[in-house]
């Protein structure tokens, strides 16, 4: 249980832990375009997420018979989950960052509640209310809003394969919720095996492609710290909060770490938001308030 849970109810509870991770993955762009300086995509995906893997590796040698016992169709779950989020989700990303804007990025991550809305339902059977509907289209409106004036033309082949990530990234939030809320496997071992899974595969994608990585000091440093802190802790959050939230609630949430990322970006750089972004802000605000209203229930 989460050292939140104990003093605070488990609803809110959830929302705070996916607040704080919205929070850690606003730097995650300056990092990752940090070290794309000096690395290729696939040598920044594989080193940072087979890192965490292996950050979370002790607990789950710990609990290795019980991994052993694991049904095999919760293992394809896993390797589902680690495919998409951290070979091809987080792959095309990083691939289409080295030629587009960081905006570009942040703009697709805003759409990720789409085919989470979508999955969710045909997947889990979680229907959205209509105040849950408009929420998610006026933070999603308020993201583009926000993005679309820094947004800068692109190679075509660029914008193609980003197109691949939204979709790759909706499987995560509504494969592991429904491992979460199910309770059939324990929070870390919901999040190394996919970590284990898709790190590797990129892993073994950047040995054949990019050869062995040069990195400087600097660059390990960010690398490290992007496994420990954006990857292993960030994801034990996002998926303890998944028992309590369902998927679109707690993906729309993270819909504010862009705008975190684009905030934490400008200040760097000393860029002041214009009024358009403003308002666009609390559109994101207000709409991701409306996906997390909850009717009181009577009786």
């Amino acid at each position: 249980m989460s050292p939140l849970s104990l003093a605070i109810p488990t609803r809110l509870a959830a929302l705070i832990e996916v607040l704080l991770v919205a929070l850690i993955w606003s730097s995650s762009f300056v990092g990752v375009k940090y070290v794309l300086d000096h690395a290729g995509p696939l040598t920044v995906a594989g080193l940072r997420y087979f890192l965490a893997f292996l950050l979370l590796s002790p607990w789950l040698w710990r609990d290795r018979k019980a991994l052993l016992a694991l049904p095999r169709s919760l293992w394809k779950k896993f390797t589902l989950i680690g495919f998409s989020q951290y070979f091809a989700g987080n792959g095309a990303l990083f691939w289409a960052l080295q030629f587009l804007p960081a905006t570009a990025g942040s703009l697709v991550l805003c759409l990720v509640p789409i085919p989470v809305l979508i999955l969710g339902i045909l997947r889990l059977g979680e229907w959205a209310r209509p105040a849950q509907v408009v929420g998610v289209g006026v933070a999603i409106g308020g993201s583009l809003l926000f993005f679309m004036p820094g947004l800068e033309p692109g190679e075509p082949l660029s914008l193609a394969i980003l197109v691949v990530a939204p979709i790759a990234f909706a499987v995560l939030p509504v494969w592991e919720r429904e491992v979460a809320r199910d309770r059939l496997a324990g929070n870390v071992t919901l999040t190394g095996l996919p970590l284990a899974i898709g790190g590797g595969l990129a892993l073994v994608a950047r040995l054949a492609w990019e050869g062995v990585p040069r990195l400087p000091p600097s660059g390990w440093g960010v690398i490290v710290g992007l496994s420990a802190v954006n990857t292993a802790f960030a994801y034990l959050l996002f998926n303890h909060a998944l028992r309590r939230l369902t998927a679109i609630e707690a993906n729309v949430v993270l819909n504010l770490s862009p705008l975190g990322a684009a905030l934490l970006a400008r200040a760097t750089l000393g860029e002041n938001l214009s009024a358009m972004q403003a308002r666009a802000m609390v559109a994101v605000v207000v709409g991701v308030s409306l996906v997390q209203w909850k009717r009181r229930q009577s009786g």
